[in-house]
């Protein structure tokens, strides 16, 4: 995940530099005002997404299967903590019930 973050910050300054050159040299647009910072950095951003969209499918697609896994070995071990606690459970209920039979045997002699 680090490397796709990464990889998508490197498009975005790619981005924003190309952008920066073209307002300064008069190709694209200047924002209004005192905004042509923001101007460029939206304009970047607007750019960049589609961009990391096509170029980084790979990527991105690495990066789920690995989420996935780690989602699924979560889940796995949960459910392994769950089934201990059933048994856990299950044979204290056992004892209990039968201690319970037993007083009652002794009470019914």
């Amino acid at each position: 995940m680090l490397r796709y973050t990464l990889m998508r910050f490197g498009i975005f300054v790619g981005c924003l530099l190309v952008v920066w050159g073209l307002v300064y040299s008069g190709l694209a647009p200047r924002g209004l005002g005192d905004s042509n910072g923001l101007w460029i950095i939206l304009l970047a951003l607007v750019l960049s997404a589609p961009i990391s969209f096509v170029v980084l499918r790979k990527q991105r697609d690495v990066a789920s299967e690995s989420i996935v896994r780690r989602v699924d070995r979560a889940k796995a071990d949960l459910q392994a903590n769950r089934s201990q606690e059933d048994d856990v459970d299950d044979t204290r209920g056992t004892q209990g019930r039968a201690q319970g039979q037993d007083q009652e045997q002794a009470k019914a002699s």
